[in-house]
């Protein structure tokens, strides 16, 4: 085997490297007074330099005979994914500072943006499912890293319960595929599927449920409805760090590989999983809106507002074109500064709040705290796509790579998402309503935040501000997807 292949593998080598360095400065650091800081901001600068790595290196390159292939636009993605760990592991040294998890926070969260990245670059089902176990198993441990509370370790046993049925599902749905097209690499059954499609009209059975199957088991990732259960108790019992880690950045990844392989490998079977996308789109959409306006938990109402969030997302695959793939990363983007802006703002209130995270404990929020119930402000109108925020460029893109189909279903799709953005707002209000109207005699104390949350916060706030109006963000992520 001819090992310089792995030097077309950099970002993935790299993140390896900086995965072994935390491990040692964790054991090295373990008598040290400074170990939490020392640690933090150790992880933080290789975090930003794994970043510019996954800017530089991001010509096209393959290796292991096209097992792993990478793009300009998975590197645009992983500088995407890496950015906003960078922000979580930011936002989360509070809470660490508290709990003393520090080393295995970093390593599981290391770990799982390593099978990312591997999961985006995949040319091959065994190696896109080997990246998949490796974002997802690490995960189970972060939801139930807080080991004190039962919440959190309820839901670490109902995520990792979830994913296991959902990666048998998975699996079924790729061995119905290797045994309908002989291969597992993408580009061999996809041609496999082109020939079939050229003899006959229809695509077999088998090779139906193989796409059913393997759609249901990246829905669970993406906890898009019917597979949405296991959001809003994991949601709620886990670490507010990790529910903005799994609200986003997992959230991409796993949308950036189905749009990736349901084009590359599928593309002849467009007719069949369009389909499919309009249905799990509308009912994530849906339901997910009338569910969010019953909640009084916040972390349970941003639950089902990421699920909405996600079938917004898929819109952009609808497209089925390098402006859906332009779509879905701004979307992406877009999505991780003002979701996490939120739980950075969730996260300080719980901190000096003794835990809560009832939406009633954001009553008159604004007069003892008026720089963060503003900020907090702005990250849901980006979310709810209120101009001149970036949230409402990033779902006018989406539904303009969905419109481009030109089919009356897309159109139809488009304008039940566009009738549910309206109700989202609502839901985003009553949150806007408790902080700036609703009156209580014991309102939450003033508290000066740090400087760590200040920090994540400013990233996050600019992001909303800035990406909406500088074209050059676009531009790039435009070159990246070949548009």
């Amino acid at each position: 085997m001819n090992y310089g292949q792995f030097l077309n593998m950099i970002p993935e080598a790299t993140l390896v490297a900086a995965l072994i360095i935390v491990f040692i400065a964790d054991f090295a650091l373990v008598k040290s007074a400074k170990k939490h800081s020392s640690l933090a901001m150790l992880t933080d600068l290789l975090l930003i330099a794994q970043t510019a790595v996954c800017a530089l290196a991001c010509e096209p390159a393959e290796a292991f005979a096209g097992m792993y292939v990478t793009t300009e636009a998975t590197a645009a993605m992983k500088v995407i994914l890496t950015a906003g760990t960078l922000i979580v592991c930011i936002m989360a040294q509070t809470w660490l500072e508290k709990h003393r998890y520090e080393g295995e926070f970093y390593m599981l969260v290391l770990s799982t943006l390593l099978g990312m990245y591997c999961m985006m670059s995949a040319g091959h089902f065994l190696l896109f499912f080997l990246g998949l176990e490796m974002a997802s198993v690490p995960v189970a441990c972060l939801v139930a890293m807080d080991k004190w509370k039962q919440l959190s370790a309820e839901a670490g046993a109902k995520y990792i319960l979830t994913a296991t049925f959902s990666s048998g599902v998975m699996l079924f749905g790729i061995s119905l595929i290797y045994a309908g097209t002989g291969t597992l690499y993408f580009n061999d059954a996809a041609r496999a599927l082109q020939m079939i499609s050229m003899h006959t009209y229809y695509a077999p059975v088998l090779m139906i449920a193989g796409l059913v199957f393997f759609f249901s088991g990246l829905g669970f990732k993406l906890s898009l409805v019917p597979f949405h259960f296991w959001t809003a108790d994991t949601y709620q019992g886990a670490p507010t760090a990790v529910t903005g880690y799994l609200s986003v950045i997992s959230k991409g990844a796993a949308a950036f590989t189905l749009c990736a392989i349901l084009m590359k490998v599928f593309g002849s079977m467009t007719d069949y999983w369009e389909y499919l996308l309009y249905v799990t789109i509308v009912l994530s959409i849906t339901i997910a809106n009338l569910f969010a306006i019953r909640q009084s938990e916040l972390k349970r109402f941003m639950a089902f507002s990421s699920i909405s969030q996600a079938g917004y997302i898929m819109l952009a695959v609808v497209g089925n074109s390098a402006m859906g793939v332009t779509a879905l990363m701004y979307y992406t983007l877009v999505y991780v500064v003002a979701n996490l802006a939120v739980f950075t703002v969730i996260s300080v209130v719980e901190n000096n709040n003794g835990g809560t995270t009832q939406m009633d404990s954001y009553n008159g929020f604004y007069q003892t705290n008026p720089r963060l119930a503003f900020l907090m402000t702005l990250a849901l109108f980006s979310l709810a796509g209120i101009p001149p925020f970036a949230g409402m460029f990033s779902k006018f893109f989406v539904f303009m790579a969905a419109a481009q189909e030109g089919s009356a279903a897309a159109y139809i799709v488009v304008f039940i998402a566009l009738i549910n953005t309206v109700v989202s707002l609502y839901y985003y209000l009553l949150i806007v309503k408790a902080m700036y109207i609703k009156k209580t005699e014991t309102p939450l104390p003033a508290f000066k935040s740090d400087c760590n949350t200040r920090f994540a916060l400013a990233i996050c706030t600019a992001g909303i501000v800035l990406f909406g109006v500088c074209s050059c963000v676009y531009g790039w992520l435009s070159a990246a997807a070949g548009l």
